[in-house]
């Protein structure tokens, strides 16, 4: 039976808890037993393999992080210094530090506010300078933001205007299990990143996984994630690598919890619904993505965020007052991800900036949203948000 991770004491909700239960224990015992509790391992072997399947992918590298996933495609595709790598500005730091690790220039580009996505338009701006600059783009990196896979179309199509050899590098760390269209986040792009955080909408603990139709994008990035090991016999390297590849004992929690991961979205999905019903009277107040058209019936609702969008929400009530006022009720609340243009890390760093971002961050609070949550739980949370709202 599954169950939640133990609910600390304190009862505190928390954000996106991991839930674990029999299965998982039955797979990470089956791996314990098997002597294979180093990096590597039939489990590895077997995760790589139904995880590519399941993203549509040809194949599939099992890593340390996702990450570490982005690093090596990176250098697969050639980043590194003299090229810039554009990426969205409202995105986890992981992004641009992946970039930064190669020694590439991160440029930032805004996102779309309906969704938080990249914008199409901005990256348009973003190409059409670069490119009259004479840069040497070695990739565009979109960001499946909190499970919602990006409209790749419309950015591919942008792309075709004016380079369609520069390649599309997918993260889809929050995206685990999404759709778009019925085709799956991580078959998009030259490459894809995935992430198995102990926070995301499926868990190995930590980990991740590059998947990528490409097959000597991802020999080169197993090479490289076993610290360049020459096939010799002896330890000889001709290269700098990296210790980045998966334990078998995380692999095959991995195992487990992708048998589970349609019922974890499933339960996901169902959290936003309740959401969504105990806010639908609160004018100014929306769930992010659920209106741009398209719906969220394809997303993996790995999070759900609100903004608080107008003058009705009530420009007094800040998205500090409301993380901090439910944060007071022992209830887990944060603000999306602060933009990479505002981070100190990358100060001075180009962007491309419509203030969509800057103003996604200032008015929107992301809620928990952890598929063991239960709906009295999710009742909770609405009861002290619309306080929080004065409503």
């Amino acid at each position: 039976m599954p169950r939640e991770s133990q609910r600390p004491s304190d009862d505190r909700i928390l954000l996106s808890q991991a839930t674990v239960g029999d299965l998982e224990e039955e797979f990470v015992l089956d791996a314990l037993r098997s002597g294979w509790v180093a990096p590597l391992g039939p489990h590895v072997d077997a995760f790589e393999a139904e995880m590519g399947a399941r993203c549509g992918a040809s194949y599939a590298l099992a890593l340390t992080s996702g990450t570490a996933a982005l690093h090596l495609a990176l250098d697969g595709l050639g980043a590194g210094p003299g090229t810039v790598v554009i990426v969205p500005t409202l995105t986890f730091a992981a992004t641009a530090n992946a970039v930064a690790y190669t020694g590439a220039t991160p440029v930032f580009v805004d996102a779309r506010s309906e969704d938080g996505n990249l914008d199409p338009v901005a990256l348009d701006e973003a190409l059409t300078t670069l490119t009259a600059e004479g840069a040497d783009i070695a990739a565009v990196i979109p960001v499946d933001l909190l499970g919602r896979v990006c409209d790749y179309d419309a950015l591919g199509a942008v792309l075709d205007r004016h380079d369609p050899g520069i390649p599309l590098l997918a993260d889809a760390a929050e995206a685990v299990g999404a759709r778009l269209r019925g085709r799956p986040a991580g078959s998009f792009g030259r490459a894809a990143a995935l992430s198995f955080n102990g926070n995301k909408i499926m868990t190995t603990s930590g980990g991740g996984m590059l998947v990528s139709d490409d097959r000597d994008l991802i020999e080169r990035a197993r090479y490289l994630s076993t610290q360049a090991r020459q096939p010799v016999p002896w330890y000889e390297h001709t290269e700098i690598g990296y210790n980045y590849r998966l334990s078998n004992l995380l692999a095959a929690l991995g195992r487990a919890q992708l048998r589970r991961l349609d019922d974890l979205i499933a339960r996901r999905r169902a959290i936003r619904e309740r959401y969504a019903a105990g806010l639908t009277d609160l004018p100014g107040v929306r769930i992010l993505g659920r209106e741009s058209g398209r719906g969220d019936e394809e997303d993996n609702c790995w999070l759900t965020a609100i903004v608080l969008d107008g003058e009705d929400s009530g420009p007094e009530v800040s998205a500090d007052d409301v993380v901090a006022a439910l944060n007071a009720e022992n209830i887990e609340a944060r603000h999306l991800w602060k933009p990479m243009h505002l981070q100190p890390a990358f100060a001075g760093a180009r962007g491309f900036l419509t203030g969509a971002a800057e103003r996604l961050f200032d008015r929107s609070v992301t809620l928990p949203s952890g598929a063991g949550l239960s709906d009295a739980d999710i009742e909770r949370v609405v009861v002290a948000l619309r306080r929080a709202l004065g409503r």
